[in-house]
């Protein structure tokens, strides 16, 4: 169980708000609101009376939708009783293939009202929680069960009320198989100094156990998932993600000195964490003065080709009381201004149509990127399945009237935020703050490679590494660590 602090403000407040722009309540009994991960009852009747009526952008999302070729009904299972990412009997590709497939036949029967995707959904589920009983290889075990925990508990959401589903196991199967790893990833890192892992890494696992929590009502679990976000050891807590806020209202992204792609998928995770919480009543969008929206901005404006600060820093890698090296990022890396993924519009929505703030930054490469497809529009790699997508069709909404954002939970301090929620008051990046220093814990280096070798992504499509995109190793033996699969950070994405 991860060792947490304030756990009750990690819970309370739930169910603040009522309107279009607020979460919905949290039933009586502490039971969560569903559907309350990624889509509301509220968003899926949005998306459905949008596409009827012909309305854009959702049409032209509805289409990246349907010409999916997840989305079909009939899509056949191939569930596996040990699910391996990472060294030798790999098949993870299987389970993502079919987690996909669960989540666009269940957002496709949401938007036509037709059966037939309904039920290919939940016969995928059902497989998979009749057959699945343990996720294994090497570190990298640990992506499988942050990455594909939450996104098949969003796609079992979907469907949660159907007749045929088997609720029960499937929230057995999350809770006794799926989530334990993720549970203790955030812990014990792998047996690995907390630095090791890049930010990608503990907010995969955080997506997890959040979602894991939402779904199978366990407020304990949810609350060490937020506690986490606000407080925890590792790289994926938010202001070690951010270390750094400019004057100029920009925040760095800790992985910028890494390489693009996974600064990318980074953005994705937090912000899928922050839309299941605030689905729930939690403001982690507008925690610490929007530091997400900061970090976000920062990182849209430096993937269209802008100019960004960087401070340098170094940090540890290695096992504990085992190899220990060293290594600096002194600048953001260079990037290909083509890149994308299914992760704006989202973000882009909630910053600028719930909460009526400017996201310049984040609202141009929304658009960029729009219309947004899912997985399997982005390569056959698993880098093309790190996020669920279909944003344009499911996040994009009206904006908000002053009511609904005063309604809000950000508004509402839900969530015992305090006045370090961020409010959702103040310029599109928040109260701008003078220049900080980052966090010891913060520092961030990267190490190159393409496909395999990229933490969470296993796409070619990342731009390789190079010391011109501004980290250096510093001390031997990285080799050595990334050769040997089975020592902490030994998957080769560490």
């Amino acid at each position: 169980m991860l060792k947490i602090t304030g756990t009750a403000a990690g819970v309370a407040g739930l169910g603040v708000g009522t309107g279009a722009v607020a979460t919905p309540a949290a039933a009586a009994g502490g039971v969560y609101a569903h559907p309350g991960l990624l889509h509301t009852k509220a968003d899926l009747a949005r998306m459905a009376a949008k596409v009827k009526a012909g309305a854009e952008p959702y049409t032209a999302g509805f289409a990246k939708l349907t010409a999916n070729r997840h989305a079909q009904s009939g899509w056949k299972a191939n569930p596996q009783a040990t699910v391996v990412r990472g060294g030798t009997g790999q098949n993870y590709v299987t389970f993502y293939n079919d987690v996909h497939a669960a989540y666009q036949n269940g957002l496709r029967h949401h938007v036509t009202g037709e059966a037939e995707y309904a039920d290919t959904a939940v016969a995928i589920l059902n497989a998979w929680s009749e057959k699945l009983t343990s996720i294994a290889g090497n570190a990298d075990r640990f992506l499988a069960a942050g990455l594909y925990g939450y996104q098949i508990a969003n796609a079992a959401e979907l469907v949660r009320d159907h007749p045929d589903f088997a609720l029960d196991r499937f929230q057995d199967m999350l809770s006794g198989v799926i989530a334990p790893l993720s549970d203790d990833f955030l812990v014990n890192h792998n047996g690995a100094v907390v630095t090791n892992y890049w930010p990608n890494w503990d907010l995969a696992n955080m997506a997890c156990v959040l979602a894991t929590g939402i779904f199978c009502d366990d407020k304990a679990q949810v609350a060490r998932a937020v506690d986490y976000f606000k407080n925890g050891e590792g790289l994926g807590a938010v202001k070690k993600a951010i270390p750094v806020v400019h004057d100029d209202g920009l925040a760095e992204w800790l992985e910028a000195g890494r390489d693009q792609g996974h600064a990318l998928l980074g953005v994705g995770l937090m912000g899928t964490f922050c839309e299941m919480a605030w689905n729930q009543g939690i403001d982690l969008y507008g925690y610490d003065d929007n530091r997400f929206l900061k970090g976000a901005q920062y990182v849209a404006k430096w993937a269209m080709g802008g100019e960004v600060a960087y401070t340098e820093n170094t940090r540890a890698k290695g096992a504990i009381n085992g190899w220990s090296g060293r290594e600096t990022a002194s600048q953001a890396a260079g990037v290909d201004p083509n890149m994308t993924r299914p992760i704006w519009a989202m973000i882009a929505n909630h910053y600028t149509k719930r909460r009526g703030l400017d996201a310049s930054y984040v609202t141009r490469i929304a658009a960029k990127a729009a219309p947004e497809g899912g997985g399997g529009d982005y390569g056959p790699n698993s880098g093309g399945f790190d996020q669920l997508g279909f944003g344009t069709l499911a996040f994009t909404r009206d904006k908000a009237t002053k009511a609904e954002v005063e309604a809000s939970p950000s508004a509402s301090k839900a969530a015992g935020s305090g006045s370090d929620s961020g409010a959702g008051s103040g310029s599109g990046t928040g109260t701008k703050k003078s220049g900080s220093s980052p966090s010891p814990s913060a520092s961030a280096s990267a190490q190159g490679g393409r496909g395999e070798d990229l933490a969470a992504t296993g796409t070619t499509e990342v731009v390789a590494w190079s010391a011109a995109g501004g980290v250096a190793a510093l001390a031997g033996g990285l080799l050595l660590l990334r050769r040997r699969n089975n020592r902490p950070g030994g998957g080769a994405h560490s």
